[in-house]
């Protein structure tokens, strides 16, 4: 076959290619081309044994596990003509992505099918402007929590045949038993099946009964139900959290994080995290925010997870360990909570030398010692200095009367 025409506006020299395969296995003349012209054909078992053989051509599975040993992989096909085999649109949670962060976007040419969510959308009639993407291949189910909301439509990359259940549990768990989750099987394939369940159904189905290429398909009711959490606004209930008296409270958690400033992609510090309020709400605040929780206590860094799963921020990292010393190895944050600690000593340089320009900085303190230093700080760094009094409401005798929380002292900073 003689070389393929190249496409419009794509680089006809990459170090690699990768051609999306649908579900049904056809691929166009340009792709079919690429693929029968290649000395060397990467992909997953299953790709590899759908093409017609071809004299000469290597064929190489994805090694296991893929991210330890796809470099030597790569270092092994060096210099002649790759193409990769991917399901779909490998831009969609696929090895497209991986192989660009690896080589670099113009070292490797994509060739997308129609992507499984694409399909997705059109079996359900759901547009994209009405619906939300979450990927849950390779990471913690947990996530689909933060994106419960009432009437809210979320199509689930799935990892398994055991997602459903997963699935079906976690929104049985988070008070929305009677949500319909669709399981829409092997998306333009022959073999092509809907299945629409309740996530209650779904929480018992055997793992057995579900084909493994799927997408979830998962509509929550409009009204019924608990929305407490749904928000991502600063300031969840503080019964959101498991803790044990040591959180950020609401109020104050909301003024911390106005002043912290959650961007997309952005990386926090939550030093003395206590229940891990103020790092979690970080996370929800954007899928792309990070957040490093900093607990010397063994039990609250274990409740801090728990609480970031339950509240669909799993991804959230616990290190267990007392500042400064803990802070040395970890990834340079764009913001820093202090929310206990502050007065430990080298707690307060590390955080201000952690910093690069437009990072902010947030401590609390309740105290005298604290307060005294954070007055030092202003008076050295200027910044934001107030305090916090919160009163609430509750009964005296056959009345109401205010009770106050403790007053907080604020310092807010940015270089």
């Amino acid at each position: 076959m003689p070389d393929p025409t190249p496409l419009p506006g794509v680089d006809t020299d990459p170090v690699i290619t990768v051609v999306g395969v649908g579900a049904d296995g056809r691929l166009d003349e340009y792709a079919a081309g690429l693929v029968e012209d290649a000395d060397v054909l990467l992909g997953g078992r299953r790709h590899l044994a759908d093409r017609p053989d071809v004299p000469g051509q290597q064929r190489l599975p994805w090694p296991s596990p893929l991210a330890d040993g796809l470099p030597a992989l790569l270092d092994e096909v060096r210099g002649r003509r790759v193409v990769v085999l991917a399901s779909g649109d490998p831009m969609v949670s696929g090895i497209g992505t991986t192989l660009v962060r690896l080589l670099g976007p113009a070292a490797v040419r994509v060739i997308p099918a129609v992507s499984s969510i694409a399909l997705a959308r059109a079996r359900m009639g759901w547009s994209a402007e009405e619906s939300v993407t979450v990927t849950l291949v390779g990471r913690h189910e947990a996530r689909l929590l933060r994106e419960l909301a009432p009437g809210r439509r979320i199509l689930l990359l799935t990892s398994g045949p055991e997602t459903p259940a997963v699935v079906g549990e976690l929104l049985t768990e988070a008070g929305h038993p009677d949500a319909t989750v669709t399981l829409l099987a092997d998306l333009g394939a022959a073999s092509e099946s809907r299945t629409a369940l309740t996530a209650s159904e779904w929480a018992s189905a055997r793992a057995t009964d579900v084909p493994a290429l799927h997408v979830l398909a998962v509509e929550l009711p409009a009204t019924h139900g608990s929305w407490r959490t749904s928000s991502w606004a600063a300031g969840l209930p503080d019964d959101a959290f498991e803790h044990d008296g040591q959180l950020t409270k609401r109020d104050l958690r909301a003024s911390a994080l106005a002043r912290l400033q959650p961007a997309p992609g952005q990386h926090l510090w939550d030093v003395g995290a206590g229940a891990g309020s103020v790092g979690i709400e970080w996370m929800r605040a954007h899928p792309a925010c990070r957040t490093t929780a900093v607990e010397s206590h063994q039990e609250r860094a274990a409740r801090i997870a728990r609480n970031a799963a339950r509240l669909g921020v799993p991804e959230l990292t616990v290190v267990e360990g007392r500042a400064p010393d803990a802070l040395a190895d970890l990834p340079f944050p764009d913001a820093i909570f202090v929310g206990g600690g502050a007065t430990c000593p080298g707690v307060l340089d590390a955080c201000l030398a952690a910093l690069s320009p437009g990072g902010r900085l947030v401590v609390h303190g309740v105290t005298l010692e604290t307060e005294s230093l954070l007055a030092d700080a202003y008076r050295t760094h200027g910044g934001e200095l107030t305090r916090h009094s919160v009163e609430s409401t509750a009964p005296v005798g056959t009345f109401t009367g205010w009770t106050p929380a403790r007053t907080v002292t604020q310092w807010a900073w940015s270089r």
